[in-house]
This record gives C-alpha cells, structure tokens and sequence, in this order.
C-alpha cells in the first residue's frame, strides 16, 4: 500500500479498546468441540469462551500452539511512528495518545501484547487471564467472572472484581457516547459478589451477542489510584493508573521518544496463556515527523523493526549496504487476515454527497490500474470487499442460502440486489492518468444529478452554487501515498469540481476526523469474519452522527435489518449468510471509494531477532511473540550497525 499500515485504522490504540470492547467480532471459522463443563441445569464453566461454546485449546492446555515456548526473555524492540501525541491516556477524546499506551492494561479475558490476537492461530475463541473461569447458563441472561488471586497491578495491589465493575461502569460515565448508549441497552446491571467474583445481567430479549465478550475484554484500572488522584477518564494527561499487564511506562519524552519496560514482577509470566509470549525486556518507539525521516532513521540503526507499508520504499528503498550485508533482513510473511477496508471515504453528512451519482463520479476518477504500475511498482491488489479473500465475501449474483436471507428482508432490499452481481470497482486503462471513458461517465453523471459546467469549466448547480469539495489528508503520511491521492484529485478537478486537498498535520487531522470535518477522508472501516454487536457501532444508525467508527456516518435500514438479523443467527450458516448479505449491502450503499490491499506482511529488522517458523494467520506477532537473539545481537553492534 502507499501508506504507512493500512490494514491498521485510525487512532489504533483509542479504537482498539473500543473497537474490540463492544465488537470483539467474534465468531470461530473452524474449530473443534470444548472442554467446557455443562451441568445438569445447564451451567456452562469453562476456561474461555466463543459464542457456540467450541475451544481450540482444552482446560490444561501448557501454551499456544504456534508460540516457541522456550523463546528467550531479554533485549529490545525498537519501531517507529510518524506523528505527534500529547498524552499517555489512550481511552479520552482529548489530545493525541502515545503508541501503544493501552499496552499495560489487561481485561478477564486475554488480547495480544499491543492488540494482537491471542490465541492468533484462532478466530473468535478467548480464553481467561485476569479470570481463572467464566460461568453462564446456556441462555447467557448472565455470566460470572472468576477471578485469579494472584493477580496484581504493577503497583503490587490486588486486581479485583471492584476494579472491574470500577472500570466499566467509568467508561459508562466518562467513556465514549457511542459506547456507552450502545452498553446501557445491553449490560443494565453488575454486581460484584465478593473481591475476586463479579457478574454482569444481560437485558432480556436481545441478541447474545458480543455480550460476555463486551465485559470480558473491558481493561482492568485500579480504583483505588482514580479515586486517589481524582482523575477523570476523559482527560488529556501523561501521568496514568498501574496496569496489570507485562509492561509498563519506563520514560516519556514528548514527541520523541517512549519506553516501555518488562515488569520483572508481572504476576501473569508463568501462565499457559503467556509461555513463548512477551519476551522482549523493552520496547521502544521512537517518533518522526514524516515517514522519509523514519525511514532513514532505521537505515541508520535508530531503531530495530519496521513493517514497510509504502510500496514504493519495498520495491526500491531497502537496496542499502546493511541489507546487502545481511545485517537488516527483508521478507514477506503470510497474513490470513481480511485486509482492512480502507480508501477515500464519503462524508454522508454532506448534502452534495447524497446524492448517489456524485460519489460515482467522483469514484471513476480513481484510476487503481494507473496507480498500482505507475506508482507502486504492480505489488497491489484491487480491493472490492470490506471481507475481502474471506469466506463471507459476497461474489457475483446472490444465491441460495444469501439469497433466501435477502428476500427474507422484503422491501428493504432494493430489487438490484439480488438481480445485478455485487458492486465490484470499475477498471481503468493502465496508461494514463485519467481515462477518458470513466472521465465521460463520470461528466454524465455530475450532469444528470445537476452540477452543470460553465463556461469557465467549473460545475454549478441550477442555484449558482459551486461543486466544492474538501479532501482532509494527514500529512505524516508517506509520499507515496500522498502522491496517489494528488493525482486522484488532480483528475477529480478535471471534472470540473473544485476539490481543495488539504493536508493538516497528525495533530489537526486527529481533531478534525473527530469532528467529522471533511467531505473527503483516506480512512478505514473495520474488516469482519463473524457477527457482533459492533457491527452495529461500525456500520449502523444507532451511533451514524457521531461515531468515531463510521466516518461515512452511514445510516442505512438495510444494513441495520441485516445486523440486527446476523446478531440473532443460530447457526454459522445463518451467520454466514447474513454476513455476506451485509459484504453486498455495504458495498451496494458505497461509502467509500476502495484502493488496494497486500496480501502479505512487508517486514525489514535488524538481524537480530526471531520468530516462529510458521507465522498464526491473525498476528504477525512482532511484539508479542518474536524473541531477540543476543548472540546475533552483540554481531551488530561490533560491526557497528545499530547506534
């Protein structure tokens, strides 16, 4: 991609928590049966959980399967991120949060070392670690959390269940509106039964779920430093709670540099969940202004690990003497997960975008076929879905059991839907910029919805006013990628609309994404592979006017007949169904012009660390369960290497 991590979206420490806290999409594609115990009245106990109660790893299970569990423990991680932050606290709307300042706080149920999956060679299964067993009834009106004793903040105090009753009900109060409206309706009460037994009800007569995933992944924060200090959750500050997780804040130096360092006396190290996992002693990240910056600053040996994501920085930038010398080494490695769906994003909020011909216009006049030969070297594909490659992307016409879910919808789905194939991206000609037979199509429509040419070659409405647009776009983004879209409004203007590309730095863009202020936007949405109550944050009405997580403020009765009915599937058939029903959908509404996708992890790393010889298809794992090599270490710093 000509970017720095498009499949990651937006803001990835704030929407990673809030994102998985009420979507956590969960829903296994293979698996195989549980270990978890079912009474005579029909309590479920188990080490873990997944919607259809099926678990890869049984009860006693000594370490994940795709982990090195004899994986050493030592040396440093060092990455890059372009942009500024102004804050170590990653769950307020306020100021810019450092990289990874999420990473100490752990929840019942456990994630990867900064958001990766864990288990990452699984899809929708969870297992406990705050918690050493989960227990509900088949119905799951409720669920209890138990909880480990020994658990402990860095800090040495106890992690207990009025911690985490503590820390749901502050995101309720002071979290996210999105959020919190969306948990209100679904989780009314929870009671904490004793130090380390907590339980949550769940409201009658909806769907179940996201439910005990929702209360399970939420992060566990000491009580007794917020009530302490007085701080609040939505509050800006460099100073933050203990976490109970393997790492912790070493130093902070804003807009330069942070640290984090292993804490030696995490109470978890010893845990099946955690063998062959967070081995590095430090993580480092350090900041640049702009990509160019970052990427000599690794030639240099600033610092140790970078996951390339410019296209052109792959093809042509790592041909320097330390690769030649096999002191940095390049590679591709297998990612089995759905590219993210990003691209251009309309702001539906805008009354010049309604109208459905405008956004097809203004889509032919990106050229991907132009794009990927003459400025990303061919390594790209086109994406079409938003679960592309997947097994519930919607392809051609809508038959069988897709199609038996459609006309179930009635007349909420429109008749073309299921005559037509689904909506897949126009081709272009591959040697010039703009292709004229797009380009007249393009023109035609404008016409059609109104926007007449003048005679000074600018589209006006029967009003006199002018088709003007605004494309926001993030400065610190790489040069590829900002040629790519200074072409695409380069042929956007040749329509005759007065298009401004107006780049604003990491700061400005993040405030204005967040106040939606923008007609245009390079953003992402949220891949799927099952069906969860954040389908509904993402894509839905309930939150369309503010949420942080649909940029296009989307706000569609088909999509929300199709989620709510996914919610209420029983079978992954049915899931499967409505899934790729809601692929067609999305699609069909067009939010958003799609680009391109890798396949592949593009990794480049100083020689001096290691990872298992067969990569999970849900992690690439970097910080979670690669190791350092100090022999190979010590090699690069006698050649002088690394600074």
């Amino acid at each position: 991609m000509a970017g720095p991590q498009v499949r990651i979206s937006k803001n990835q420490e704030y929407k990673g928590l809030f994102g998985l806290g009420l979507g956590v999409l969960v829903l296994a594609i293979c698996s195989v049966w549980s270990t978890s115990a079912r009474s005579q009245d029909n309590m479920i106990v188990s080490h873990g959980y997944s919607f259809y109660g099926d678990l890869s790893y049984p009860a006693d299970f000594e370490h994940f399967d795709y982990v090195n569990p004899d994986a050493p423990k030592g040396g440093e991680i060092a990455l890059s991120v372009v942009g500024t932050f102004d804050s170590m606290h990653p769950y307020t709307r306020k100021g810019r949060a450092g990289a990874l300042s999420s990473i100490m706080y752990e929840s019942l149920l456990g994630d990867g070392t900064g958001g990766a999956s864990a288990p990452a060679d699984t899809y929708g299964e969870s297992y406990c670690l705050l918690c050493e067993r989960v227990e509900y009834p088949e119905t799951k009106d409720w669920v209890i959390f138990y909880m480990r004793p020994e658990a402990r903040f860095s800090d040495g105090t106890p992690v207990t269940a009025h911690d985490i009753a503590f820390s749901h009900n502050l995101l309720l109060d002071e979290g996210l509106k999105s959020y919190a409206d969306a948990v209100r309706k679904r989780i009314p009460k929870v009671e904490v039964i004793d130090d380390l037994t907590i339980k949550f009800y769940f409201t009658e007569g909806i769907s179940r779920r996201s439910l005990i995933d929702q209360v399970g992944f939420v992060p566990a924060w000491s009580k007794k430093w917020y009530e302490e200090t007085g701080a609040g959750l939505d509050e800006s500050r460099l100073d933050v709670s203990p976490g109970s997780g393997p790492y912790m804040i070493d130093s902070v130096d804003v807009n330069r540099r942070i640290t984090y360092k292993r804490n030696p006396d995490y109470w978890g190290q010893d845990l099946p969940f955690n063998v062959g996992r967070n081995n590095f002693d430090e993580i480092r990240i350090e900041y640049f202004g702009d990509d160019t910056a970052a990427f000599e600053a690794f030639k240099a040996g600033e610092y140790t690990f970078r996951s390339e994501g410019d296209s052109k920085k792959w093809a042509t930038g790592y041909d320097f003497p330390k690769t030649r010398e096999g002191l940095v080494i390049t590679k591709e490695l297998p990612n089995g997960s759905p590219p993210t769906p990003s691209g251009i994003v309309f702001n539906l909020g805008r009354d010049t975008l309604t109208d459905r011909r405008v956004r097809q216009a203004l889509a032919l006049a990106f050229n991907f076929e132009w794009t990927n030969e003459s400025l990303q070297y061919g390594l790209f594909r086109q994406r079409a879905s938003f679960t592309q490659d997947t097994p519930v992307m919607a392809v051609d016409l809508p038959v069988d059991a897709e199609l038996a879910f459609l006309q179930s919808l009635g007349d909420l789905v429109p008749p073309e839907m299921l005559t037509d194939p689904v909506l897949v991206p126009h081709t272009s000609n591959a040697e010039r910029l703009l292709d004229r037979r797009n380009a007249r199509t393009a023109m035609k429509l404008l016409d059609d919805a109104g926007w007449v040419v003048g005679d000074d070659g600018v589209r006006r409405n029967a009003e006199g006013v002018t088709l003007s647009l605004n494309f926001l776009f993030n400065s610190a983004t790489s040069p590829t990628l900002s040629a790519v879209m200074e072409n695409y409004v380069s042929n956007v203007k040749t329509l005759g609309i007065d298009i401004t590309f107006e780049k604003v730095d990491a700061a400005q863009y993040t405030t204005r994404e967040r106040d939606r202020d923008y007609d245009l936007v390079f953003d992402s949405y949220a891949a799927f592979l099952g069906t969860g109550t954040g389908l509904m944050q993402r894509y839905g009405s309930e939150a369309a006017e503010f949420s942080l997580f649909n940029p296009a403020g989307l706000a569609s009765p088909l999509v929300d007949a199709i989620i709510d009915r996914s919610l209420n599937a029983t079978t992954r058939e049915e899931e499967q169904a409505s899934l790729t029903a809601l692929d067609r959908a999305l699609r069909y509404e067009f939010i958003m012009i799609p680009v391109w996708y890798n396949p592949s992890h593009w990794v480049a790393h100083y020689d001096q660390y290691e990872h298992p010889a067969d990569i999970p298809p849900f992690a690439l794992g970097q910080l979670d369960f690669w190791w350092y090599n100090q022999d190979k270490a010590d090699a690069l710093r006698a050649a002088g290497a690394l600074r």
